[in-house]
């Protein structure tokens, strides 16, 4: 229903407006939560990626070195040859990662050798930074792949 004004201009009633606007609020009410939720799940699939690509480059330093690096040398073995402890004998030119990235909270990786799930345990502390917690703040571990996986 449109109305004209005195000047011959055609508008919308209010009524119509209100309409409009509250169909907008459904939709933002319904789709708005689901669209939230998606940027921490891609941040847990990321540290879980992340995990793994870690894994591969501290795999490929056992195999030129015949162990892994130990928790004191950390991750840090793996882009720089470690000056401390079992100093590698085949240490690789150039590492075996660029860089090692920050979870995608912003917090480091967590690294020790040996582990306590296995031969390393390889985790992030989740959104919260801290260990443990539920949900997005839960741990992202390299042996909690792995049973997944097996």
């Amino acid at each position: 229903m449109k109305l004209t004004t005195c000047t011959g201009k055609q508008g919308f009633t209010l009524i119509e407006l209100m309409v409009v606007l509250l169909i907008l609020g459904l939709l933002i009410g319904i789709v708005g939560p689901k669209v939230i939720g998606q940027g921490d799940q891609a941040r847990v699939d990321s540290a879980r990626i992340q995990i793994k690509s870690i894994e591969s480059a501290l795999k490929m330093y056992r195999l030129d070195n015949a162990a892994y690096p130990s928790t004191e040398q950390g991750l840090d073995a793996l882009i720089n040859m470690p000056q401390t402890g079992d100093i590698p004998k085949k240490w690789r030119k150039g590492g075996y990662m660029d860089s090692i990235p920050k979870d995608p909270w912003g917090y480091d990786y967590v690294y020790m050798h040996p582990g306590v799930h296995g031969d390393f345990d390889l985790f992030s502390r989740g959104a919260d930074g801290a260990t443990g917690g539920d949900d997005f703040n839960a741990d992202i571990t390299n042996w909690e792949q792995e049973e997944k996986q097996g």
